[in-house]
């Protein structure tokens, strides 16, 4: 039997049908519809789905999909494989519980970094044992670019560049350029140092749109082998839920 999961983010929605842990097709929209959900359901014999939002409110197709389709709700209630340990959890972001669970379905027996690099940047720890205690919030690469231009009255509204590769910046442009990636790769890095400070750490996950572009960022460093790259996490760890929910 097929599954439909629905990871609703704050730019996009990501969709994807898995069979078990298979993942037969993935889509991504600004803007889904009852049609588009509905097709994929069809085309693949889907009965039941899952959605995590972020987003306040039910989108508009939510109720048609609804009636067609056995659709559940994540929620901190559907920590699956984990103990978690938040202490509010009904103000956890369902995209980061759902990616902490897919880590530890993906690498039982580890100790899982999972950083999320989408619109904001995350940071999510799950031990070996599968206990989860929480992480950080920063503001991700676009939204600093565009902050900077925001909330200054003369700096321009640039975009990252992955070639990027000075130590500082020897004009406006290359300095702002410096200050935002060069900011993120310290964070990252400093963020993984200080784990490892802590206890073990046997993988490092990225997920989420800006991953190659952190990947890049770590490339060079000592924990470039620790650095594994999943796009899909969060949908894998919604996939998990639903699949232990027809155990």
């Amino acid at each position: 039997m097929a599954n439909l999961v629905i990871d609703i983010g704050n730019t996009l929605t990501k969709i994807a049908v898995f069979r078990q842990d298979q993942l037969l097709q993935f889509e991504q929209y600004q803007a889904a519809d009852a049609g588009l959900i509905l097709g994929l359901a069809e085309k693949y014999g889907v009965r039941q789905a899952i959605i995590a939002s972020v987003r306040k409110g039910a989108e508009a197709w939510q109720e048609e999909v609804g009636e067609k389709l056995n659709l559940k709700y994540f929620g901190a209630n559907m920590a699956v494989g984990i103990i978690n340990h938040y202490k509010t959890p009904a103000t956890l972001g369902p995209d980061r519980l759902a990616a902490v669970i897919g880590a530890h379905r993906l690498y039982p027996g580890k100790s899982n970094l999972v950083i999320g690099a989408g619109t904001a940047i995350t940071y999510d720890y799950v031990d070996a044992a599968g206990n989860y205690f929480g992480g950080s919030i920063s503001p991700g690469l676009k939204m600093r670019y565009r902050a900077l231009n925001y909330y200054t009255g003369a700096l321009p509204l640039m975009d990252a560049d992955e070639n990027f590769d000075a130590f500082y910046g020897d004009d406006t442009t290359s300095a702002i350029r410096s200050g935002v990636q060069n900011g993120i790769k310290y964070e990252l890095k400093g963020f993984i140092e200080s784990y490892r400070q802590q206890g073990s750490v046997s993988n490092v996950i990225l997920s989420g749109g800006d991953s190659n572009f952190f990947d890049t960022l770590l490339k060079n460093s000592i924990f470039a082998p620790y650095v594994k790259i999943e796009p899909h996490l969060v949908l894998k760890g919604l996939n998990a839920v639903i699949q232990h929910d027809n155990d």
